[in-house]
């Protein structure tokens, strides 16, 4: 069956105090996607996923979720989306934002309901 999407992970951004979290957090929003940018060169862990928001590095995809999101984008390239959950900015640093890990389904909703009909 389509979807648009298929959830693959839900977590904090990891290292949001560090990077320009803070300043992208007042524009950040419930539904918002991040940009992933793999870093294979990352001298502290070689599958990091760094994540953007409008331009700006607000932090990275937990090493305890990037194994997957690394290796589908390095060899699948656009398979992978993030997705804004939940913003907090009474929360700590670290758990201001939540979101999601999604893969891509690249069929149409036409496709997938074509699919879906042959499977039956």
């Amino acid at each position: 069956m389509y979807e648009p999407s298929r959830h693959l992970a839900t977590c904090h951004i990891a290292g949001f105090q560090h990077h320009e979290g803070a300043l992208a957090l007042k524009d950040m929003k419930p539904g918002k996607k991040l940009s992933l940018v793999p870093e294979p060169d990352n001298p502290f862990d070689a599958e990091a996923v760094a994540l953007y928001f409008k331009g700006r590095k607000v932090g990275y995809v937990p090493s305890s979720e990037n194994s997957l999101p690394f290796r589908l984008m390095y060899f699948a390239h656009d398979a992978v989306e993030a997705r804004i959950l939940q913003v907090d900015p009474k929360a700590a640093p670290w758990q201001q934002v939540r979101f999601g890990l999604y893969l891509k389904d690249k069929r149409t909703a036409r496709e997938g309901a074509r699919d879906f009909r042959r499977a039956r």
